[in-house]
C-alpha cells in the first residue's frame, strides 16, 4: 500500500495531514489486540468461504497468510505501522501484502466497526477469566490466614473506636466476602461481554448472507447480538467490567488501609514483609508500607478510568462514533492495574507478620464486653434501655477508677444493680464474648471454621 495510501481514500481528493494522522493514530494501544483480530479474520475467511465469495483456494491462502501474520506479530519479527491507524488496517495491509488481490476479498460485508466491538469483546473476555483467577488466589490466601490464626482475638471497631471483641479470622473472612462478590459481578461482567457483534457490518447489517451462529461458535460466543446498531455502538460491556474493577479496588484500598494502620508502632497489629515496605532517604529507621500505600492510591486511577469512559459515552448518537476510540486506554489501563494489585496484595498479605500477643491485649481494653454485659441483664428480666444505662454508668466508673470491665468485683456491680450474681464473671472475658457469638454469620471460633470449611469447599468446586 502506497505511503499515505488509506483503504478509504477513494472519496478524498487530499491526503490526510501528519498532525491528523498521527492524533487520530490508535496503534499504540490498540496493537495489544492483534491475536484476537487475525483469530476473528480467520474466521471469517472461513465464513466467507461458506457463502463462496472466498474460494476454497482463497480461504486457505488468506488462513496461511494470517497464521503467519500471527506468528510473525508475536516473536516480533512482524512490526505495526503507524501509518495504518490501527490494528486492524495493519493486518489487512500485511495480509494483503503476503497473498496479493485476494486478501483485499476479506474485508468483504465486514466493517472496522463490528470488528473492532468482537475484538475487544474476545480481549475482554479473556481478562475477565484472568482477573477472576487472581481474585480466587488472593481468596486463598486470605483462607490459609484465616485458618492459621482461628485463635487469635482482636478488637473489632466502629468510627475506629473499639467496640466488640472479634477473632482475627472473621475480620479476615470479611474480606473474603467482598471478593466473593467481586468474582460474582465478573461473572456477570464476562455473560454481558459473551455476546457476538461480527456481522453487524458497519450499523445496519450485512447483504451477504453470512452465518453469524457459524462465526459465534468459531470465536467462542455463546450469543449473537440481536440489534446492528446496538451491537457496534454498545460498550456497556467495558462499563461492566471497570465498574466491577472500582468496587473490587475499593475492596482491596479498605484492606489495605487497615494493613497500614495496623502496621504503625500505635497498633502493632502486624508487620509487612521487608520484601513489600520500603525505607526512608532520610530517617533510617522507617519501614514504610509502600506496596499497601499505592494498592491504596490506585483506586482513584481505576475510578477515574470508569468515568472517563462513561463521559465519552454519555452523548454520542448512534452509532459508531470515533470518540469510541476512547475506550481502550482506559480499560487497558484499568485491567493492567487490577491485576497488578491483585497479585501484590496476595504476596503481601501471604507474608505477613501477625503479633498475636498485641492483638489478644488489645482485645481486654476498651471495655470491648460492655455490650455482653449489658445482654447479661436482658437475660435477666432488666429491659434492655434500662441494661444499657446501668452498664454506661459501670463504664464511667471503671475510667474513674482506672480498671477495665473484666476486672470489677461482683460487689462492684451490686450497687448498680441487684440482678448481678457471681456468674457475671464468666461472660466478661473478650474469649467469652466470641464464643458467644453464635449466630449464623457471628465471630464465635465454631462459626468461624464453618465459614471457613464452606468457603474452601465452595473455591474448590467452584467452575465458573
Amino acid at each position: 500500500m502506497k505511503k499515505n495510501k488509506k483503504p478509504w481514500s477513494g472519496r478524498f481528493r487530499e491526503p490526510l495531514a501528519k498532525s491528523a494522522e498521527q492524533f487520530t493514530n490508535s496503534v499504540h494501544f490498540d496493537a495489544r489486540l492483534y491475536k484476537q483480530d487475525i483469530v476473528q479474520s480467520i474466521a471469517y475467511a472461513k465464513a466467507l468461504f461458506k457463502v463462496q465469495i472466498l474460494s476454497g483456494t482463497e480461504c486457505k491462502k488468506i488462513i496461511r497468510g494470517l497464521e503467519e501474520i500471527l506468528r510473525g506479530m508475536a516473536s516480533g519479527k512482524i512490526k505495526l505501522n503507524p501509518e495504518f491507524e490501527d490494528v486492524h488496517m495493519n493486518v489487512e495491509a500485511i495480509l494483503i501484502n503476503k497473498v496479493g488481490e485476494m486478501g483485499k476479498k476479506l474485508h468483504t460485508g465486514r466493517s472496522r466497526n463490528d470488528q473492532v466491538a468482537t475484538d475487544l469483546r474476545m480481549y475482554l473476555k479473556w481478562e475477565i477469566s484472568e482477573t477472576r483467577i487472581l481474585i480466587k488466589k488472593l481468596q486463598e490466601v486470605i483462607l490459609q490466614l484465616a485458618e492459621d490464626h482461628l485463635a487469635v482475638i482482636m478488637p473489632g471497631y466502629t468510627h475506629l473506636q473499639r467496640a466488640q471483641p472479634v477473632l482475627l479470622s472473621h475480620h479476615l473472612m470479611a474480606y473474603f466476602e467482598m471478593l466473593e462478590r467481586d468474582r460474582e459481578r465478573m461473572i456477570e461482567a464476562y455473560r454481558r461481554t459473551d455476546v457476538l457483534p461480527l456481522g453487524s457490518g458497519a450499523l445496519s447489517g450485512t447483504s451477504f448472507p453470512v452465518d453469524r451462529n457459524f462465526l459465534a461458535k468459531e470465536l467462542g460466543f455463546s450469543k449473537v447480538s440481536k440489534n446492528s446498531m446496538d451491537a457496534v455502538s454498545d460498550r456497556d460491556f467495558v462499563v461492566d467490567y471497570l465498574s466491577a474493577c472500582a468496587l473490587l479496588i475499593m475492596h482491596l484500598s479498605r484492606f489495605a488501609e487497615e494493613l497500614i494502620l495496623w502496621s504503625t508502632y500505635e497498633f502493632d497489629f502486624i508487620e509487612l514483609s521487608d520484601a513489600y515496605a520500603t525505607g526512608s532517604s532520610l530517617m533510617p529507621q522507617k519501614k514504610n508500607p509502600d506496596v499497601a500505600e499505592l494498592i491504596r492510591g490506585k483506586s482513584g486511577r481505576i475510578y477515574g478510568n470508569l468515568i472517563s469512559l462513561l463521559t465519552v459515552l454519555k452523548a454520542q448518537p448512534l452509532t459508531y462514533n470515533r470518540d469510541m476510540q476512547e475506550d481502550k486506554e482506559p480499560l487497558f489501563d484499568t485491567i493492567d492495574t487490577v491485576k497488578d494489585c491483585l497479585q501484590m496484595f496476595a504476596e503481601m498479605i501471604k507474608t505477613m507478620k501477625v503479633n498475636r500477643e498485641v492483638m489478644d491485649r488489645a482485645a481486654t481494653k476498651g471495655y470491648l464486653t460492655a455490650t455482653d454485659l449489658v445482654y447479661y441483664l436482658v437475660r435477666k428480666g432488666v429491659p434492655f434501655r434500662s441494661a444499657h444505662e446501668i452498664v454506661g454508668k459501670i463504664v464511667s466508673y471503671c475510667e474513674e477508677s482506672n480498671m477495665e470491665l473484666d476486672y470489677v468485683s461482683l460487689n462492684q456491680l451490686k450497687p448498680f444493680c441487684d440482678k448481678f450474681s457471681y456468674d457475671v464473671q464468666r461472660i466478661l472475658s473478650s474469649k467469652a464474648s466470641v464464643e458467644s457469638k453464635e449466630g449464623y454469620g457471628g465471630t464465635s471460633s465454631k462459626r468461624v471454621k464453618e465459614a471457613i470449611k464452606n468457603a474452601r469447599a465452595h473455591l474448590l468446586y467452584d467452575k465458573t
